[in-house]
């Protein structure tokens, strides 16, 4: 199969709101400066990108890449990352589903702009991860919700019960948990965010808001608020189905979209690795910033300080 020049880059769309795919662009060695511009171009636009035949054989190609996009996240704040490799943390299907919609490490004040995830383990059958815009999201609310958003900010943490019932908990599920939970995180972050390089605005929610409150209501309100807003993220129109294969990398916009993978395996083993890149503050469309309430995740990540305002935000 011939490899895909450094100068013809053809994503071929997935989905009219998200997704899209090319094949054969070897990310192994070192691209140009121009062709990661263009991978980024690509990024803001279709904000999900799989690249098949990638040639990203080992977690050191994988983290080469992903630092051209900035400087990278350790590979969590809590969670042990691969022997050797601080950058990179095993999905690994033996510790259970990540079946849940999230986006990644919302609970820190400064969570990561992107995520790349490499195929190691596949199964037979099933083990696709599920990638939903949350600019598509927020364009399909009515006006009147969509005010109403604009104006409310959530509490995200990574210490909660996940209400798995017990017969579906994974073996190490009660291990896994104290783990996720050694150190506490709480940060209240817009509902709306605003998007700093393309100026689109998305609903920031998602599994790690889901289970403390929108600043200044109850819980049931949050709940019954959240669970609405939450629907319009998971609507098929807004939602692109990935499909791994070997020698497989996938980047995605964690600014602007959230993920999912299905637990559909049948208990196969099921590994990817995942590298992230670190973020900004996030910002609402009033130009708040994101404010940490409990725990220090410099440790993790440092902050990306980005250049005056190109958000769109209004200030």
């Amino acid at each position: 199969m011939s490899t895909t020049t450094e100068t013809r880059l053809e994503f071929r769309k997935l989905g009219a709101r998200i997704g899209a795919e090319i094949r054969g662009l070897d990310l192994s060695g070192d691209l140009s400066d121009a062709t990661i511009a263009k991978i980024r171009e690509a990024l803001n636009t279709h904000k999900a990108l799989v690249f098949r035949d990638a040639n990203v054989h080992d977690d050191d190609a994988q983290v080469r890449f992903a630092s051209r996009f900035g400087p990278l996240t350790q590979a969590h704040p809590t969670v042990a990352s691969v022997d050797g490799k601080p950058a990179v943390l095993p999905v690994d299907s033996e510790n259970g589903s990540a079946n849940t919609w999230h986006t990644d490490v919302t609970f820190v004040v400064n969570p990561p702009q992107a995520s790349t995830l490499r195929s190691i383990t596949l199964p037979a059958y099933g083990g696709e991860t599920l990638i939903a815009s949350a600019a598509g999201a927020y364009a399909d609310l009515p006006e009147e919700l969509r005010n109403f958003a604009d104006t409310l900010w959530a509490i995200h943490t990574n210490d909660y019960d996940y209400s798995v019932p017990k017969n579906l908990e994974h073996e190490n599920a009660e291990e896994r948990r104290k783990e996720f939970t050694r150190l506490k995180f709480e940060t209240a972050h817009p509902v709306v965010r605003v998007h700093p390089l393309t100026g689109e605005r998305g609903l920031f929610i998602g599994g790690f808001a889901q289970r403390l409150r929108i600043v200044g209501l109850s819980n049931t309100e949050s709940k019954d608020i959240l669970r609405l807003l939450q629907a319009y993220v998971t609507r098929p129109e807004n939602v692109v189905r990935v499909n791994w294969e070997p020698d497989q990398l996938v980047l995605f916009d964690n600014r602007i979209t959230q993920h999912y993978a299905p637990d559909n395996y049948d208990g196969q083993p099921r590994q990817l690795n995942r590298v992230t890149v670190a973020g900004d503050v996030p910002r609402g469309i009033d130009g708040r910033s994101s404010t940490s309430i409990q725990g220090d995740s410099s440790a993790y990540s440092e902050t990306v300080v980005l250049p005056a305002d190109v958000s769109g935000a209004r200030l």
